[in-house]
């Protein structure tokens, strides 16, 4: 089973992705990222990597995505490429990835790519108030990807807000569910009683 699971940047999709495969079994579940799939441009400066507008879909292979899923979906292992957000590049390193009896596709534009979009069995959107979805931002970039206070706020004033509004807020019209995140406990009762009444 394929399940689709998006929405803005900072809404907690990582968290709740996570707390889906508790639910459903670790054993049995794969979570692939389309942070792996950033296009690799080593033709290009560090510094005109970084101009790269990444909240586009162009700045994704979701082609090579939705191929990877295809064949997970018949039951063939893929070869994922490993990304560096520190350098904007795909490391020399791959990883065999192997498919599980659920596979959970996550990303801020997994629903924008319509022949990656049309291989989920369901789709999920986690949604949250932009003030905190602009402060797990801050919080993770900072942390895990060595960016500054400044740059995260440039982001979000040039790039995020539109690009959220462009290619993945109407998605969530679309959606099987919409799980609001502005509490996480009760965002995690709420998608514990959907797999309970849908998937299981």
């Amino acid at each position: 089973m394929i399940i689709g699971i998006s929405g803005g940047t900072g809404a907690g999709k990582t968290t709740l992705v996570n707390y889906v495969a508790e639910i459903l079994g670790k054993d049995e579940t794969l979570i692939l990222s389309q942070d792996r799939y950033y296009k690799h441009l080593p033709e290009l400066s560090f510094e005109e990597r970084c101009l790269i507008n990444f909240d586009h879909p162009d700045a994704l292979d979701l082609d090579l995505l939705a191929n990877h899923v295809v064949l997970l979906q018949k039951g063939k292992s893929v070869k994922s490429p490993v990304y560096m957000f520190e350098q904007h590049l795909r490391m020399d390193d791959i990883e065999v990835i192997h498919p599980k009896k659920y596979i959970l596709i996550e990303g801020i534009l997994v629903f924008a790519h319509a022949p990656l979009r049309e291989l989920f069995d369901y789709k999920v959107y986690i949604d949250a108030d932009i003030n905190k979805r602009v402060e797990r931002r801050m919080e993770r970039d900072i942390n895990t990807r060595g960016r500054t206070k400044e740059e995260v706020m440039a982001r979000f004033e040039n790039t995020l807000h539109a690009m959220h509004n462009l290619f993945i807020a109407p998605h969530m019209h679309t959606a099987d569910v919409v799980i609001t995140n502005n509490d996480l406990d009760l965002a995690k009762n709420q998608i514990r009683q959907w797999i309970e009444t849908v998937i299981k």
